[in-house]
């Protein structure tokens, strides 16, 4: 079975509001299990809404992760993505 090729900044931004964290770990070019964990331990380089067992990433956080714009941290401090 061939492995999905990793999707374009483009391609991601005509993604619905929120994809999977499978297909978010592959436009990210990590593996879901690490993202997954990073979920877990709170520090996901994007954001996650929790829907029962499971999270899903919001695409707009990815767009902006992927295209390397920084966003303001809680404390109000700007960091790069």
């Amino acid at each position: 079975m061939k492995k999905p090729s990793q999707p374009t900044l483009a391609e991601v931004r005509k993604w619905p509001a929120t994809v999977s964290v499978t297909e978010a770990a592959r436009a990210i070019g990590c593996s879901r299990a690490h993202l997954y964990e990073r979920v877990k331990r709170g520090d996901s380089p994007v954001k996650t809404i929790p829907l029962g067992t499971r999270h899903v990433v919001i695409t707009a956080d990815l767009v902006r992760l992927l295209s390397g714009e920084t966003h303001k941290t809680p404390e109000g401090e700007t960091e790069a993505a």
